[in-house]
């Protein structure tokens, strides 16, 4: 008797972007101060994760970028890396059409902007901690990271399918 593949879903908003030159244009803000350090915290979070992504999908946007270049040190190995301009302030049934095609990998990671990756977060968290999901249903602060899992194939990856296992939000690693 075969059991259906665990999956896991690594859900990362970007950190805390500076808006100190309100010339540039919202794809070229940078982290500030604060979203630099809250990469390190998440980095050390990713690091103690027995379930590492074997894919990074990342919006190309410079505060996603800056990000993922953040974390790596926190990345087991050298995960494939993707970008990908549809995630630049996609919707959550984009997004999730992304998540259902992904390949048949163990764990991969989405690093993107809201309101599209939050609302993404709810529709699949179905089950999972009930404090855990109703703190992520109120809101996905800069920097948080949800990890969702998934019985079977990344096509079934349908509303309400996913287990919450984790929200980390980076003021409480401070």
């Amino acid at each position: 008797m075969s059991t259906a593949p665990t999956r896991t879903l690594l859900l990362l908003r970007h950190a805390k972007s500076s808006w100190a030159d309100p010339g540039i244009d919202d794809f070229d803000r940078p982290l500030n101060p604060r979203g630099r350090r809250a990469v390190g915290d998440v980095a050390r979070v990713l690091a103690g994760m027995p379930t590492q992504p074997a894919l990074v999908l990342c919006s190309p946007a410079r505060r996603t970028r800056e990000t993922l270049e953040g974390i790596r040190s926190g990345l087991a190995g050298q995960p494939e890396t993707q970008f990908d301009r549809s995630l630049y302030l996609a919707d959550p049934d984009h997004l999730a059409r992304i998540v259902q095609g992904l390949p048949d990998i163990p764990c991969a990671m989405l690093i993107g902007h809201n309101p599209g990756l939050h609302e993404l977060a709810v529709m699949l968290a179905g089950d999972g901690d009930g404090g855990l999901r109703r703190r992520l249903a109120e809101q996905f602060p800069t920097g948080a990271l949800a990890i969702l899992t998934f019985q079977g194939e990344w096509r079934a990856a349908e509303p309400g399918s996913g287990h919450l296992a984790a929200f980390v939000v980076p003021r409480d690693l401070e």
